[in-house]
């Protein structure tokens, strides 16, 4: 048998989602060119993708940009409007008032707004509560009718700013734009890419990104960092910067050697993960409203998150003729296992029940399948509105020279896309503060064996370093 190909770097970091490229810009700006990226999948972003669909691209990841419009500027919005990006501002709020029952009548604004009220009330009682350690009555209130239902999907899937403020919304804004750009909102980390990496005609052809590499197994020691790829590689290294996603962690598809501290795994283990699918349908003609107020609108079923949450995709897309319907958690997983073609049926179903008999065939069906993707297990971390920081702090706290990053790593914009791009910034400043002050170990050793031999002064040694002339006093 072969030897095993053998690559020493500088640093590893595993997994080039926002997180990952981030990380490793900011380490090439600081003289850090060694580095190596390691990607599971044929692609850089992670969970964020496009992919053409019934003649529009579209995001079957992170769709949106969060947090617009306030005092402080968002980073990733930022990065947007340099690279005039194509977003279409999205309103939510919309939603509640475009409520259908089973017959395809809409429920009166009236009686949605009393009934979106009184969730949101109950909402921030439960919250006080909580805090205050009081237990509630055990009698059964929660959500029971339709629409009650459909608004508590709603409310705690996707509006929970309105029960309690949420920090992306309160430093950057509360407006959110849906990205609608042919070139995707990968593009974004292209871009950054392009900064340390080598690139031709779009495509990047460094030798430092290496694609369809499965990391299985991570060694580790007081000495360095060994990691071992599914095909048989191995990469050596002084760090390694795990970009990954929780569930990745949690589904165990890297070993560690020796393997991971307790309160290190049982952090992992505790955080929630959230599965959030996009399910896209191609129509030869539109037949529900349109306008920027019809963009959302509800289905009320009687089981809650079955096919509730739709989009048009008109004020992206004019004339694309394409819905968008939204299932999470335990929904996401069912239709992850089934057939698109019986996931087809189910959601032609609910339209007809909205729209009438006569409405066509869908003509294409895209499912996305996050929770099933060995190399995402899901598609974002999802902490309590009151976040046990104890709990994010042992997510990320290194072990020895391994460094975590990635959304789940951010206490305040965990979930969100620009979580994930100033956790990779802040675990590489976290790691160039480690690799100085290791420097500084090594002049404090190198120095103490040369001046067992040579009685050096100190001031001398440590001068001639900074000049780089440590040939002066060898």
């Amino acid at each position: 048998m072969e030897n095993p190909t053998r690559t020493r770097c500088s640093v590893i970091i595993v997994g080039a989602g926002i997180s990952g490229i981030a990380a490793a810009k900011l380490l090439s700006e600081n003289g850090v060119e060694n580095v190596v990226l390691l990607e599971a999948a044929d692609r850089i972003g992670g969970r964020i993708r496009k992919e053409e669909f019934g003649g529009a691209t579209v995001e079957t990841g992170a769709g949106w940009i969060a947090g617009v419009g306030g005092k402080e500027m968002n980073p990733v919005w930022e990065m947007a409007r340099r690279s005039n990006l194509r977003t279409c501002f999205s309103d939510y709020t919309n939603a509640r008032y475009n409520i259908y029952d089973s017959t395809g009548k809409i429920f009166p604004s009236g009686i949605a707004a009393e009934t979106y009220n009184k969730a949101v009330q109950s909402a921030i009682e439960k919250l006080r509560n909580e805090e205050c350690n009081i237990i509630a009555d055990q009698t059964p209130s929660g959500p029971k009718s339709p629409i009650e239902l459909a608004i508590d999907f709603i409310l705690h899937d996707f509006e929970m700013a309105e029960v309690e403020p949420i920090p992306t919304y309160v430093d950057f804004g509360e407006m959110e734009f849906l990205v609608a750009d042919e070139r995707g909102y990968e593009h974004l980390l292209y871009e950054m890419a392009e900064t340390f990496l080598f690139t031709s005609d779009g495509k990047i052809l460094d030798s430092r990104l290496k694609l369809n590499k499965v990391v299985r197994e991570l060694q580790h020691s007081r000495n360095g960092v060994t990691v071992k790829t599914e095909d048989g590689c191995i990469y050596e290294a002084n760090y390694v910067i795990l970009s990954v996603s929780i569930g990745v962690l949690q589904s165990q598809l890297i070993s560690f050697s020796p393997p991971l501290p307790r309160w290190k795994t049982e952090a992992i283990s505790n955080v929630n993960i959230m599965v959030y699918t996009k399910v896209f349908l191609k129509f030869p003609h539109a037949f529900w409203p349109c306008g920027p107020d019809k963009e959302f609108f509800i289905y009320a079923h009687e089981r809650r998150g079955y096919y509730t949450f739709w989009q048009h995709m008109e004020n992206a897309y004019p004339g694309s003729n394409i819905l968008v319907v939204t299932l999470t958690n335990e929904e996401s997983k069912r239709i992850e296992a089934q057939s698109d073609e019986e996931t087809m049926r189910e959601a032609m179903e609910v339209l007809r029940n909205m729209f009438g008999q006569d409405i066509p065939n869908a003509i294409d069906i895209l499912v996305p399948r996050w929770w099933n993707n060995p190399f995402q297990r899901g598609s974002y971390s999802d902490y309590s509105i009151r976040v046990d920081r104890q709990l994010v702090n042992n997510i990320k706290e290194p072990i020895g020279r391994i460094f975590f990053t990635g959304e789940h790593t951010s206490e305040k914009f965990n979930g969100y896309v620009h979580g994930g791009y100033l956790s990779g910034i802040d675990t590489s400043k976290a790691l160039l503060e480690e690799m100085r002050a290791e420097k500084e170990r090594e002049s404090e050793n190198q120095y103490f064996l040369l001046d067992a031999v040579f009685d050096i002064p100190r001031q001398l040694f440590f001068h001639t370093r900074e000049m780089g002339f440590p040939e002066a006093i060898s």
